[in-house]
């Protein structure tokens, strides 16, 4: 029919014109935005390291000249969330170094015909703590770190044996 039915009530919000729903998408899980690879990621934002270290250094000129203990407290707290996230950062670096060339020596030995070795995840751990040590000797904080170590290993035992009330 030419008309509509005048029978038929008129619904309260009618939509003129169609709209079309936005589709939001998360570009962690969608295809679109394709593969994440470290190493292209820490190249492409590289410049944010240098302004992190300009930050940082705002920050401790901030700490050196404030004087209210509440207002110092939290600028503490920010330098010491900036250094701990270098540290993290450099330690991530190390990590990711260590196994790239992990990947080019088993490049080259397959290069020579030999089958490929792969390190299980206790021999990593070996060579980790092997590198800790040799890096601990190098800049002479070796000794105070088995100090700590065996006064940590000591409580843990002294949890394990029996007390003397039990005697």
């Amino acid at each position: 029919p030419l008309e509509m039915s005048a029978k038929k009530p008129v619904p309260f919000l009618r939509q003129v014109v169609p709209v079309r729903k936005k589709v939001q998408r998360d570009p962690r899980f969608d295809d679109l935005s394709g593969e994440y690879k470290p190493e292209i990621f820490i190249k492409t934002y590289s410049f944010l390291d240098s302004i992190k270290k300009q930050e940082k250094e705002i920050v401790q000129k901030q700490l050196k000249k404030c004087r209210n203990m509440e207002q110092r407290e939290k600028l503490q707290r920010l330098l010491n969330r900036m250094t701990q996230q270098e540290q993290a950062q450099k330690k991530q670096q190390k990590l990711r170094e260590r196994e790239l060339s992990l990947k080019r020596q088993q490049r080259e030995l397959a290069k020579q015909g030999k089958k490929p070795f792969f390190l299980k995840k206790s021999e990593k751990r070996k060579l980790e703590l092997a590198e800790k040590y040799a890096e601990l000797k190098r800049s002479g904080k070796l000794e105070s770190f088995l100090n700590k170590k065996r006064k940590r290993n000591a409580i843990k035992d002294k949890r394990h044996l029996p007390s003397q009330k039990s005697l």
